[in-house]
């Protein structure tokens, strides 16, 4: 596998893999974190490709396997400034990693996506719903840590907080 910035000729496939993404979540006793809103909207997704914040991962066919959301810098996730339950453990410079996704083709797809982006930093944050017990799972095997709970703006839903340092 392999990862690249994502480009707009990638986004019809971007979205068909989170519509993969939000019925594989549905099946699997987490309905509520994408599927209520169809998230992620289109015009984030635009807006992440624009600002060179989304990746795509390559199987070794060079095909679009999945997508994600990665950025690093100082303080850079507004929702992470307050935790609750909790603290972060890491520095104020760190990488983030949003909207993890795979289209289920090949095993492993999440977890090259999420190392790539801890290998970049060194220090990284995650957030998921709590009914995301796949994702809560990958992230323990990969030796996150739960620090503590966030909340974003999409919904009312807490998020579980995550932080590899």
């Amino acid at each position: 596998m392999n990862i690249r910035k994502s480009t707009e000729q990638d986004f019809t496939r971007i979205m068909e893999i989170y519509a993969f993404a939000r019925e594989y979540m549905k099946n699997h006793g987490n309905p509520n974190q994408w599927g209520p809103t169809n998230w992620p909207p289109e015009d984030l997704i635009h807006n992440d490709i624009k600002q060179g914040n989304s990746y795509v991962c390559l199987n070794d066919s060079n095909q679009v396997i999945g997508v994600f959301y990665y950025i690093y810098g100082k303080d850079i996730e507004p929702t992470y400034r307050t935790i609750t339950e909790g603290r972060w453990t890491g520095s104020d410079c760190y990488g983030v990693v949003h909207r993890v996704a795979g289209d289920g083709s090949e095993k492993g797809i999440g977890t090259f996506c999420i190392e790539w982006a801890y290998k970049k930093c060194g220090n990284l944050r995650i957030d998921t719903h709590g009914d995301n017990i796949v994702m809560q799972s990958l992230l323990t095997k990969l030796g996150f840590n739960h620090c503590g709970t966030i909340y974003v703006e999409e919904d009312d839903y807490p998020r579980l907080a995550y932080e590899k340092y």
